[in-house]
């Protein structure tokens, strides 16, 4: 408060000093005071007789005659000279007082100016520490409420993380138990239902023929229980998708325009590659494409085919390439990764996790290039879109069937690495490749191919 109060006054000085320079610099000039004899606005007894018949008499000296109307303009300049007489004898006595306040202010300024202008630096030096401590402390206040705050939700997430894998383990579990309580259900319904005709047969059987019967429909039976179950497994995991993976492409049925288009994650200019996929063939027919790699240069950079039951991988054209025979069965998941580097053109090709063949010499020395297509279940060849042509195929390479699991690396993947996707109840589709990521990479189904969960 003091110093607001120093500031203050010390702001009324500074401007009575200026209005004093300014009312000094306004008046520096002398105003000169002429007085004019008044003689001539007195109205004389004479004016006053004017509309009266004056007696003659003798006029000594002739001067100049006034009328009356000419001593009243003179009376109306006299008084106005008289009030500007005033007003400049006021301001020489302004002048005068504010030329001595000016004086009295100068000596005032230079006896306390250094003193008020130390208490003001000080105060506004100590109002800077006091908000800048104010300020820290707030910023610090902020520091620990959002250290705490991210604390509890890293908490809270992690109970959530940990709630979900126990629900998750607990599905599974109950998943299982049903799964064995009704294989178990089923078979102690038909052993329940066997042993009541059995213990019917023999209480009514009296020799050992009917009996022998008896236990020949007995294992009938059972035969026929022991296949419907075998149906019922088949067509729960009919439904599902290999290796933990949740969703799944269908290609219903061959056309010439099914198919669907990858992006993949980055450009990619490579001397080496890994194609990673999962397949179910509905028919087993020659040379279904599976996976396309076209550039405008080379429209078979890349080509994972079916050929029957067998798997045919090229790079580079068909005349560079390496085949796995007996890979693949109508209705039945398969894994297939396709292993290729330029270096000796060492090419391989893997079965459900296991190296079913390999060649050296396939496109040795040779670098795909960038900025191509990938297709799922069709193959551009001479129909590639370098002329704006429509996406039109051929109808006879069109792949039927579901497809999951498709991923492609720019390296060369290990065994482990390999084995680890096969996997047909594990979680193998969590393994994603930095090319294309099933899952994460933009695929666009086209001509009736359908995205299924």
């Amino acid at each position: 408060m003091a110093s607001m109060c120093k500031w203050t006054f010390l702001q009324a000085m500074c401007l009575v000093v200026s209005l004093s320079m300014a009312v000094t610099e306004n008046y520096e000039d002398d105003i000169d005071v002429n007085f004019v004899p008044n003689y001539l606005n007195e109205i004389t007894e004479e004016d006053q007789m004017e509309g009266e018949t004056p007696t003659p008499s003798p006029e000594p000296c002739k001067g100049s005659v006034f009328t009356k109307w000419d001593k009243l303009f003179t009376m109306l300049e006299n008084s106005q000279m008289k009030e500007n007489m005033l007003l400049q004898y006021a301001d020489d006595i302004i002048k005068v007082e504010l030329q001595s306040l000016r004086e009295e202010m100068l000596q005032f300024v230079a006896q306390y100016g250094g003193s008020c202008a130390s208490a003001v630096e000080s105060s506004v030096r100590r109002a800077g520490i006091q908000t800048e401590t104010r300020l820290q402390n707030a910023l610090d206040r902020v520091r620990e409420v959002s250290a705490d705050q991210s604390a509890q939700h890293d908490a809270t997430l992690q109970q959530l993380l940990a709630a979900s894998v126990n629900q998750t383990t607990r599905l599974e579990r109950l998943e299982n138990e049903c799964l064995k309580l009704g294989e178990r259900g089923q078979a102690s319904q038909a052993k329940s239902v066997q042993t009541r005709h059995l213990m019917q047969e023999v209480t009514e059987t009296e020799n050992g023929g009917r009996l022998e019967k008896t236990l020949a429909g007995i294992s009938s039976e059972l035969q026929t229980i022991r296949e419907q179950l075998t149906l019922y497994t088949k067509s729960v995991f009919a439904n599902s998708f290999p290796s933990g993976c949740d969703t799944g492409l269908l290609f219903p049925a061959r056309s010439s325009t099914a198919h669907a288009e990858v992006s993949p994650k980055t450009p990619f200019q490579t001397n080496a590659v890994t194609i990673c996929l999962w397949v179910k063939p509905t028919q087993v027919l020659n040379k279904t494409i599976l996976f396309s790699y076209s550039t405008t240069g080379n429209a078979y950079e890349l080509q994972l085919v079916l050929n029957g039951r067998s798997v045919f991988f090229t790079v580079d054209g068909e005349t560079h390439l390496v085949q796995a025979l007996g890979a693949a069965q109508e209705g039945h998941w398969v894994h297939i990764c396709a292993v290729w580097s330029s270096q000796q053109g060492l090419a391989s090709l893997w079965v459900n996790g296991q190296q079913a063949a390999s060649s050296p010499g396939v496109a040795e020395g040779h670098e795909l290039r960038s900025k191509g297509s990938i297709l799922l279940g069709q193959e551009y060849g001479r129909f590639f879109r370098h002329l704006s042509i429509p996406d039109t195929f051929d109808a006879e390479l069109a792949f039927t069937g579901k497809m999951t699991g498709v991923n492609m690396w720019d390296r060369v993947l290990d065994s482990k690495e390999i084995s680890q996707q096969a996997r047909l109840d594990g979680s193998g589709c969590g393994i994603r490749g930095n090319v294309v990521a099933w899952g994460v990479s933009d695929i666009e189904p086209k001509g009736g191919v359908k995205l299924i969960y």
